[in-house]
């Protein structure tokens, strides 16, 4: 499966400590170097400069050959992330930024964000769903709280049945 991420998730899995979700969801993620660049950010948390410095053996970087013109109103992250994953013809795009799902979606590429990762993780017992919403919610991740309790209540609800 090929996977290529936008720098949100990527962002938000590590600041919440669950990076390897990635890994074992997928197997292997690729990140756009525009990505890569803005994870290095002067400005991106310490976690995450950090996990930049030993990028784990399941994520790899890759230059994107072109920009399709009509992805220059997004930022460079998400552009490079659409155009990559056309480029690859990649079998998810990991994106949470609302302009870029929306771009994805037009162009009919399979999208997931976070919230998705997290839930996927949770049905396969990778993760405590609870603890995930717990900590994300500690950081500017921005999701209603109405989402987070609809995510966590049917965690519940699919524990109850099994």
């Amino acid at each position: 499966m090929i996977v290529v991420a936008d720098t949100t998730p990527i962002n938000y899995l590590v600041l919440i400590g669950y990076p390897s979700v990635l890994r074992d969801l997928f197997q292997q993620v690729i990140l756009p170097r525009a990505v890569f660049q803005e994870l290095q950010s002067p400005q991106a948390p310490d976690e995450i400069r950090v996990w930049c410095a030993s990028v784990p053996d399941w994520c790899r970087v890759e230059s994107v050959t072109a920009v399709p013109a009509d992805l220059m109103h997004l930022g460079a992250g998400e552009r490079e992330a659409i155009a990559l994953t056309e480029q690859l013809t990649a079998d998810l795009l990991l994106i949470d930024e609302g302009r870029g799902r929306r771009a994805a979606r037009q162009r009919g590429l399979p999208i997931t964000g976070t919230i998705g990762i997290l839930d996927q993780a949770a049905a396969m017992g990778l993760i405590d769903i609870d603890t995930a919403v717990e900590r994300l919610q500690r950081t500017t991740f921005r999701a209603s709280a109405a989402l987070l309790k609809t995510l966590t209540e049917l965690k519940a609800k699919k524990s109850g049945q099994e």
